[in-house]
C-alpha cells in the first residue's frame, strides 16, 4: 500500500482565482453526466478533508446536500461551528497541527486540502505532496486567489497534463525534490 499523501484538487481561472468576488463560482464548468476531470478517481483515494471556514461555508450552502458523504472533514476555524452533518468538526492550530488532525481522520488514505488560504499555508510549510490544478480559460480580474500570498517561492515539477473539454487544461504538479528548505 502506498503512503497516504496530502493532496490538492482545485480549479482556477487563467488569472489565478479559485472563486470570483462574493464567492462566485458560476464560471466553473459543470460536469453533469460528463467527464468530471478525474475528481471521482481522486476522491476514491481520499480519507479526510481539511478545508478553511470560508470554503466550508460555501460548500455547505450548495444545493443538493453535502457532497463529501461520510468522509471526515476538519474545518479550520476560530469561529463557532454547528455542522449540518456529523462527520464535520472544527479544528484550530498551526497548519501542521491541522494536517495532523486530518491525517488521523483519514487513516491509511489521502488528505484533501481545500481552500486558498489553507493550500497556501500547507504549500509554504512543505506539507503538500501533489496538486491537481485545472485551469479554466476565463479571466475573472478579481476574487479569491489560489497562490497569491504564499510566503516564498515554490519550484514545482510537472508530473502530467491533459487538455479537457471546454478548453480546460489540467496539470498534476508536485513540489520538486531539490527545492530549498
Amino acid at each position: 500500500m502506498s503512503v497516504p499523501r496530502v493532496r490538492v484538487f482545485i480549479a482556477c481561472s487563467l488569472d489565478g482565482f479559485i472563486a470570483g468576488p462574493d464567492d462566485d463560482l458560476s464560471w466553473l464548468p459543470t460536469g453533469a453526466g460528463e467527464d468530471d476531470f478525474g475528481y471521482s478517481d481522486f476522491m476514491a483515494g481520499v480519507g479526510a478533508l481539511l478545508m478553511g471556514r470560508g470554503t466550508y461555508d460555501v460548500v455547505e450552502a450548495f444545493e443538493g446536500g453535502w457532497p463529501y458523504g461520510e468522509r471526515p472533514v476538519v474545518v479550520a476555524t476560530h469561529r463557532p461551528l454547528t455542522p449540518k452533518v456529523p462527520t464535520v468538526r472544527a479544528g484550530t492550530g498551526t497548519i501542521a497541527e491541522l494536517v495532523a488532525m486530518a491525517r488521523a481522520a483519514a487513516g491509511e488514505r489521502d488528505v484533501y486540502v481545500d481552500g486558498g488560504d489553507l493550500i497556501r499555508q500547507a504549500l509554504d510549510a512543505g506539507l503538500v505532496d501533489d496538486m491537481i490544478v485545472t485551469i479554466v480559460p476565463v479571466v475573472l480580474g478579481a476574487g479569491h486567489p489560489l497562490f497569491a500570498g504564499v510566503t516564498r517561492r515554490h519550484a514545482l515539477q510537472l508530473v502530467s497534463h491533459r487538455a479537457a473539454r471546454e478548453g480546460l487544461v489540467q496539470l498534476t504538479l508536485r513540489p520538486r525534490e531539490d527545492r530549498p528548505a
